[in-house]
């Protein structure tokens, strides 16, 4: 059986490319990354390109037509959102193939407009006591879709979007893999499936 093959997208620094990258090297993913696709020069671009993964920019948002010729040319099976800020199109027959993972325990803190540190200040700002991270099987509007794996971290006095967002980028580092490995099972596309 040929590995699941994983289309990556990207809009900035690439982290949550390079440690699925870093998962499959070390044995927590069977899979390949057949494509990683960047909606703009970046730093992920480079970090991908330089990690010798197969790399490409496509500006803007994707039409669904594009997006379907790109998903076939690189043979993918699953595609992974990681920090990619646009809103992706789900073509036929690839509803319940895309993941995305957001840092925050969505519903709450999700939608337009919201990522990055905007994401962890609005988490501070509204005093919860816990955030953490979300990964959702994408449904054509942003940060919706049935969850697959939420996993959380404390929000501790004195934080800052900053020391927030390292903290659940460590929770992030875990649940991504693991929700990845879930849907490959669950679409049959691993050996124990």
């Amino acid at each position: 059986m040929s590995k699941p093959r994983l289309a990556i997208f990207l809009s900035g620094g690439g982290r949550t490319a390079l440690n699925i990258a870093d998962a499959i090297d070390k044995g927590e993913i069977d899979a390949e990354i057949a494509i990683v696709v960047a909606s703009k020069p970046c730093a992920g671009h480079d970090r991908c390109a330089a990690r010798s993964l197969p790399v490409m920019i496509e500006r803007g948002e994707i039409p669904e037509a594009r997006l379907t010729e790109i998903l076939r040319e690189s043979r993918a099976d699953l595609v992974c959102l990681a920090g990619y800020l646009k809103l992706m199109p789900i073509p036929a027959g690839w509803e319940g193939r895309v993941l995305n993972i957001h840092p925050s325990l969505l519903p709450k803190h999700g939608g337009p407009g919201m990522f990055g540190d905007r994401v962890h200040r609005s988490v501070i700002e509204s005093g919860e006591p816990i955030s953490g991270c979300t990964v959702h099987i994408c449904d054509g509007e942003f940060d919706r879709g049935p969850i697959v794996l939420q996993k959380s971290c404390e929000v501790l006095p004195g934080d800052t979007p900053e020391t927030l967002a390292s903290r659940v980028f460590s929770v992030e580092c875990e649940t991504y893999p693991e929700a990845i490995r879930t849907t490959l099972k669950r679409l049959g596309l691993t050996a124990d499936a």
